[in-house]
């Protein structure tokens, strides 16, 4: 393999974490306070808001249940608006974070409804506010779930970034799809292949090892 072709690959490696990091921290920041509402604003609840937290739901539902690809195209409009074109790493970090949401969403919901509900009305009866009792108590109680649905949705994003390459997104679809399919050079799809492998591999391994350290479970024994 040339040099020339190293080369690119290594910048498609980089263009690929750059859009997964970026969505990844804008997703995490907006799916992260969206769970937990979801998670606390049923009748009776910390936060309860039962018609506010059904609508919220269909539209995460709505969001989730949109295939990638056709997500990427119905939202070409608003990528423009937001990052001044529809194509490039950056323009793809909209569909990106727009798929990401929800899906972080969801997983940091499931997440603090693991938490015992006990601890919660404990935190009640000592006279515990609402917010002191997310930050004090249901964050920390799932901090090994969320970790771990962080990790689950890097590992989603990957492969959506490769799908975005076919709509010129850039990063290791886009070489894969131009190089290895429309140029007719396997080892060049065989190699994108092999790095989005041992980079979700690592995202993975690295997920499960701070989900353990941070597992308030595991440092009590």
């Amino acid at each position: 393999m040339s040099p020339e072709l190293l080369r690119l690959i290594l910048n498609s490696t980089l263009e690929t974490l750059y859009m997964v990091g970026v969505a990844t921290l804008i997703g995490t920041l907006l799916g992260l306070p969206l769970g937990i509402f979801l998670a606390t604003s049923g009748q009776g609840e910390l936060f309860a808001a039962p018609k506010l937290n059904g609508v919220l739901g269909v539209v995460v539902n709505a969001t989730r249940s949109t295939p990638f690809i056709i997500l990427v195209v119905a939202i070409i409009p608003f990528t423009r608006l937001i990052a001044g074109t529809s194509i490039g790493t950056t323009a793809a970090i909209v569909p990106l974070t727009i798929a990401a949401t929800p899906f972080i969403a969801r997983i940091v919901e499931a997440a603090i409804r693991e938490v015992d509900y006990g601890l919660v009305e404990a935190s009640l009866a000592m006279g515990a506010t609402p917010l002191q009792i997310v930050r004090k108590v249901l964050i920390p109680e799932a901090l090994p779930g969320l970790v771990l649905g962080i990790t689950l949705a890097v590992v989603s994003l990957l492969s959506n970034s490769a799908m975005v390459g076919a709509v010129g997104g850039g990063g290791l679809g886009d070489l894969g799809i131009r190089y290895g399919y429309q140029r007719f050079m396997p080892e060049v799809m065989l190699v994108v292949v092999i790095v989005l492998i041992v980079l979700v591999q690592g995202f993975q391994t690295l997920g499960e090892y701070v989900a353990r350290r941070v597992n308030r479970r595991l440092r009590r024994q």
